[in-house]
């Protein structure tokens, strides 16, 4: 009973509010209301082979499985959520996310055997000034409900790339040839990896790192991203 005096208190003095409407929430292990989560365009690709993600990357990189937990569209509160999430600081947003996908990912056996998660990085300079990678918050995320390992050193970005806004899928790979370095390749050697990131829309920045990861022998890649682009 004290313990929920003392919640209820701190609740007064520092109020949680809901990142999708702005809703008063009172525990704060939840980033959403439960209005807005029920409102969660969900997929359920993770569940069917040869769904709309695996199918971007058909005859251009080996992927055992991918999958997207969420539809992403303009002007929704999905597009919203993001926004949160990578330019306001919502760092409880994106580990709440976070455990969602991988609460999505112990629904199938698709993805039963990964060895490890990779957050997809990004340059240097842009997460010092981000303050975080939301892939890594993501990550940890669906570690701590899949009880798997975060890889956040192996691979690194080498340079800042182009915004990838109004390129189309050719220029969009051509932008980011040679963006990424395997620093530890024998962290991953012989290993199924699962690489992580928010919102995959044509899968040329995905593809990028996977290669470099795919250059560790013996190594299996599959992908799982927070939302796919409806195009």
């Amino acid at each position: 009973m004290l313990k929920n005096e003392f919640h209820s208190l701190i609740h007064l003095f520092l109020p949680h509010h809901c990142a999708g409407c702005g809703s008063d929430i009172m525990s704060r292990q939840q980033a959403l209301c439960m209005h807005c989560i029920n409102r969660l365009p969900v997929t359920g690709f993770q569940l069917h082979a040869n769904n709309p993600v695996e199918k971007i990357f058909w005859g251009r990189m080996p992927v055992t499985a991918a999958a997207s937990y969420l539809y992403f569209s303009k002007d929704s509160l999905l597009q919203h959520i993001v926004h949160e999430l990578k330019y306001k600081g919502n760092k409880e947003l994106g580990l709440f996310l976070g455990r969602k996908m991988g609460e999505a990912l112990l629904q199938t056996h698709r993805f039963h055997d990964i060895d490890a998660l990779v957050p997809l990085p990004l340059f240097a300079a842009r997460q010092r000034k981000r303050g975080y990678n939301q892939a890594s918050l993501l990550c940890r995320g669906i570690a701590g409900v899949l009880s798997l390992p975060v890889l956040e050193q192996i691979i690194h970005r080498r340079t800042s790339s182009e915004t990838q806004t109004n390129k189309n899928r050719i220029n969009r790979w051509l932008n980011m040839q040679g963006k990424f370095e395997l620093q530890q390749p024998d962290a991953i050697n012989g290993k199924h990896i699962l690489l992580v990131d928010d919102v995959i829309t044509t899968g040329a920045t995905l593809e990028a790192c996977g290669q470099e990861l795919l250059t560790a022998p013996n190594t299996r890649l599959s992908i799982m991203t927070m939302a796919f682009t409806v195009k």
